[in-house]
């Protein structure tokens, strides 16, 4: 299957706990077309999670086999565990024109945008807590984690935080319906990019003569 203009890459990072997984469940919700890449992980699934549909799921073994053989496009270790996305994935979404969303930390989006097959498709959007004492609070609430492990979270959201300027958008997500509703439009303008509208403007033309 061919396509008459490209995927869109669409990669959105954040510091844990500042909204990025519930926006884009959101704008997977509203775009049903819109894929989701589903990485590769060492770490054990959680409650309610389902090898393939959140992650696949593999031992520290098969991860470093599949990373030895070129298996990835990129992959990063995020609070001791190893996250990695297939290559096979991220160029059968360019080929085809299928848009692909990306829940990703900054280490995997500078890889992906550094990886000259891809960097001319990939959109990055990073969403901002409104504070890191808002951002602890929201870690705290969640009650999943034990305090060192928040600790640690949030010594790692300071060092995130810093990449934020690699990013073309940056979202405060202070209002979840004003940043999802920020995080659509970007979506929505990537579409509508004259490079992703060859075909439909070449046809208009051919019916012209």
């Amino acid at each position: 299957m061919s396509s008459d203009r490209p995927g869109i890459l669409l990669a959105v990072s954040s510091p844990s706990g500042a909204g990025k997984t519930t926006l884009c469940t959101r704008l997977r919700a509203e775009f049903p077309d819109l894929g989701f890449s589903v990485s590769y992980t060492t770490r054990a699934p959680r409650a309610g999670e389902v090898d393939g549909r959140e992650y696949h799921f593999v031992s520290t073994e098969r991860f470093d086999e599949m990373n030895y053989g070129g298996e990835f496009a990129e992959s990063a270790r995020v609070h001791g565990n190893m996250y990695a996305t297939a290559i096979k994935q991220v160029e059968s979404a360019v080929a085809t024109g299928r848009d692909l969303l990306f829940d990703i930390d900054f280490q995997g989006a500078q890889q992906l945008t550094s990886h000259h097959v891809f960097e001319r498709f990939i959109t990055r959007v990073f969403i901002l807590p409104p504070s890191l004492e808002e951002l602890e609070q929201r870690l705290r609430k969640r009650a999943t984690d034990a305090d060192e492990v928040i600790e640690r979270r949030l010594r790692m959201a300071r060092m995130e935080l810093a990449h934020y300027h690699e990013y073309e958008y940056v979202i405060v997500n202070d209002d979840i319906d004003r940043a999802y509703d920020a995080l659509r439009a970007v979506y929505l303008a990537q579409l509508q990019r004259v490079s992703r509208q060859h075909g439909a403007a070449r046809e208009l033309l051919l019916d012209g003569d």
